[in-house]
């Protein structure tokens, strides 16, 4: 994984194109924090690596509302699926 600044992008852009085609991830950064992730796309692979990436982005939005939501003191999902089977239960389901 290679760091270039936005500025690397207009005067380094044949080095990033290069990490690309290697297989590495580039990151670009802005005033020095994380800004963009940029990976190869592989011939014909567009659908795919567009909804793999999604899926990864759908996946860490979860993951941080399960954290909001501990941290909260709201129910975790053990508890959310004892109830439901508790509920289950006791309407004889």
């Amino acid at each position: 994984m290679e760091f270039y600044s936005v500025r690397d992008m207009r005067t380094a852009s044949g080095a990033m194109w290069s990490r690309l085609a290697q297989g590495d991830e580039v990151v670009i950064t802005n005033n020095g924090k994380p800004s963009a992730l940029m990976i190869e796309i592989p011939e014909g692979g567009f659908d795919e690596t567009v909804q793999a990436v999604r899926q990864a982005r759908a996946m860490i939005a979860m993951n941080r509302m399960r954290r909001r939501a501990a941290e909260a003191g709201y129910m975790s999902d053990a508890e959310i699926e004892a109830a439901i089977a508790e509920a289950r239960r006791g309407d004889g389901a």
